[in-house]
């Protein structure tokens, strides 16, 4: 397919995607892996990855309670700079934060710990973390929370595996390890805004992780219009009204013009 005319096609379809936000009164926007690596934080499993420089035995929540030196082996990681070190929003977050200004957006489920929705803007209390937040460190004893930087201002002053100061419960980042459920309120949070949406839009994401890849399901269930936008395909495609294989942020950033560009059309008339 020559270059015309794949942008011809990508130009339809953003109109329809455009289209869609501006006659939905409920949206739901799920995002994935694919979000966060368009800001420089690589995924889990592709060449140069977090496994491909980590044992993925140490982010086990069994490893992680039981052996101190994998504990010490994750602080320390921490204390390096982790892999969210200097990550800013890209497009793809500054337009679903632009969704919401707009009164379109009901929420954000996301599979990402990088708090970068947040920074782009988008209300805390609208997005659902499915896997935590890297941003905050828990204590498994009394569950009281700290900010990370504070952690990790512990951790550059010697200490190896800090501990809490509230009770000396073990602390671990408050994301979801291996071998851990996600956190259901969170969960059953996420599924009611999925199930009372009119459209949903997935983003970055495979859909092949379980159980959050349920959530296209259900909004479809429940009779929401579905859009897919990532690189490769999902098993979600076939019952999608939209799917566009691109980069989430490009994508975003031509939908977002489009919507604004249709609705001030709409007022001059």
């Amino acid at each position: 397919m020559k270059k015309a005319e794949r942008m011809g096609t990508l130009s339809l379809q953003v109109d329809k995607v455009a289209d869609l936000i501006i006659s939905s009164g409920k949206i739901v926007v799920f995002t994935g892996a694919g979000v966060s690596t368009e800001s420089g934080i690589p995924d889990f499993r592709s060449p140069g990855g977090i496994w491909s420089k980590f044992d993925p035995e140490d982010f086990t929540i069994q490893k992680f309670i039981s052996d101190p030196e994998s504990r010490k082996r994750q602080w320390k990681f921490l204390a390096d700079g982790g892999f969210l070190a200097d990550a800013e929003p890209n497009p793809a977050h500054l337009a679903i934060a632009a969704l919401e200004t707009m009164d379109k957006l009901d929420a954000v489920i996301t599979q990402n710990i990088d708090n970068l929705h947040q920074k782009a803007g988008s209300s805390p209390d609208k997005v659902f973390e499915l896997h935590g937040n890297m941003n905050w460190v828990v204590c498994l004893r009394c569950q009281a929370r700290y900010p990370l930087d504070d952690i990790k201002e512990r951790l550059e002053n010697g200490e190896e595996i800090p501990d809490c100061e509230q009770c000396n419960g073990m602390l671990k980042p408050d994301v979801v390890l291996f071998g851990e459920a996600l956190p259901t309120d969170v969960m059953a949070k996420a599924v009611e805004h999925a199930r009372n949406c009119d459209l949903l839009i997935v983003i970055g994401s495979s859909l092949v992780v379980y159980p959050a890849a349920y959530i296209p399901a259900y909004a479809s269930e429940a009779g929401a219009k579905l859009v897919i936008i990532n690189m490769t395909g999902t098993s979600y495609d076939y019952v999608s009204h939209v799917v566009i294989y691109n980069r989430a942020g490009e994508v975003m950033e031509k939908v977002l013009e489009r919507v604004r560009e249709k609705i001030q059309k709409r007022k001059s008339k």
